[in-house]
């Protein structure tokens, strides 16, 4: 049965309770967006009343949360009637108006959690903070989904449900996928980034990351890391040449696989988990290819290098700093960008890729080989499927 259309209720509640229907006005306006009102979810309710509510709406918000709620209860919607009157509604509204903003959005959150309708983070998706319309509307879909199996009474999987809904061929999608849907949004986005020679470079990226790169075997620290597991610890003397010295380094300092004992080296509990699953080992080394924690400058130019180096071109050191400048330099870091602000970022990309043995490299050439360019595939996979995190919210809305 459809919900009945909110110009009929209004009308109805000018005539049961004129007191309240111009607040019912405000307060329906902002929840649905002009949508009908059968689109209306629990999830789209709680973060009206909890979020949208006391942060963008003037006015008695206590108020206009009652006026919504007889509204609801007019067209029959019960339960998200209860919500705008129920106890924790009105905690969290007067958190707001007496310990400020940031009180308020951390009750809101855990109310939010404890309802059971948001879709969690699962291995195949994070939530972005800030979603485009399709990472929104595979959002939705899943809160849904949630609401309903709760509402059904069933015993929900909330982490298995989501996986479900996100990978599952669907029929409103024309057989495709909400992850495919996501996954596409965010490739398209990440090759639109900054800069013209930005965007010419990451093109032809946009199709070829669109499928998971298969785990290739990392020979050289998998024969470290099994050193150092079979013989206990490993005397921390010099290296035999810089590639096995600089190996050691990243897998003591980069990926915590190892730990200084004194004078000698001995894997840690990370390390042996990496030593025992291949594609653990694999996602771990990708990932630090393009690690958090560095300025977004040195990201990005280590990752122009990636790209310029993952169809196994033959590139001199010079002409690599010297394409990632031009690259980098058109994405508005700041004007003066050469040389010398690549280098470094550029240079140590460069060693942790020798180190591993997925490029070779002196002063005359780079290049990566067969698993090094898959590495560069895969580092620019998970970097451009990242979720966009923001630091100042917590909330999930659209990008528009």
């Amino acid at each position: 049965m459809s919900a009945p259309d909110v110009t009929a209720l209004l009308a109805e509640l000018e005539r049961s309770h004129p007191e309240l229907a111009e607040d019912a006005r405000t307060a329906v306006g902002w929840l649905t967006g002009g949508e009908p009102l059968e689109s209306v979810t629990q999830l789209d309710v709680c973060e009206f009343l909890w979020y949208t509510l006391p942060l963008k709406v003037g006015g008695d918000h206590e108020r206009l949360a009652r006026s919504l709620g007889r509204l609801l209860q007019l067209g029959g919607l019960e339960r998200y009637a209860a919500l705008c009157v129920s106890p924790t509604t009105v905690q969290i509204l007067r958190t707001y108006a007496r310990e400020g903003e940031d009180a308020g959005t951390s009750a809101y959150q855990q109310a939010l959690e404890a309802t059971g309708v948001l879709p969690p983070d699962v291995p195949e998706l994070q939530w972005s903070m800030i979603m485009g319309p399709e990472e929104l509307g595979a959002h939705v879909a899943c809160a849904a989904a949630l609401e309903l199996a709760i509402v059904a009474g069933e015993k929900v999987d909330r982490a298995a449900l989501t996986r479900r809904w996100l990978t599952e061929p669907r029929a409103e999608l024309g057989g495709d996928s909400w992850l495919n849907r996501v996954h596409g949004e965010r490739l398209n986005r990440w090759v639109l980034g900054r800069g013209p020679a930005r965007r010419e470079l990451a093109q032809p990226f946009e199709v070829r990351l669109h499928a998971p790169v298969t785990p290739q075997p990392l020979p050289a620290l998998h024969g470290l890391l099994s050193l150092a597991a079979r013989e206990g610890t490993l005397p921390l003397r010099l290296a035999p040449s810089p590639e096995a010295l600089r190996l050691r380094e990243l897998a003591e300092r980069e990926l915590g696989a190892i730990t200084r004992d004194g004078a000698k080296l001995v894997i840690t509990d990370h390390g042996r988990r990496l030593l025992t699953s291949p594609e653990a080992m694999w996602s771990a080394v990708t990932r630090l290819l393009l690690a958090k924690g560095e300025h977004e400058f040195e990201v990005s130019a280590r990752e122009a290098a990636l790209m310029l180096l993952a169809d196994g071109t033959l590139m001199s050191p010079d002409k690599l700093r010297e394409r990632v400048a031009e690259v980098v330099g058109g994405e508005g870091w700041h004007p003066t960008t050469g040389l010398q602000d690549v280098a470094a970022p550029v240079a140590d990309l460069v060693s942790q890729l020798t180190a591993l043995g997925l490029a070779f490299s002196d002063e005359l050439v780079v290049r990566m080989d067969r698993p090094g360019q898959l590495a560069a595939l895969a580092a620019l996979r998970t970097h451009a499927l990242r979720p966009r995190k923001y630091v100042s919210s917590g909330r999930h809305t659209s990008s528009g």
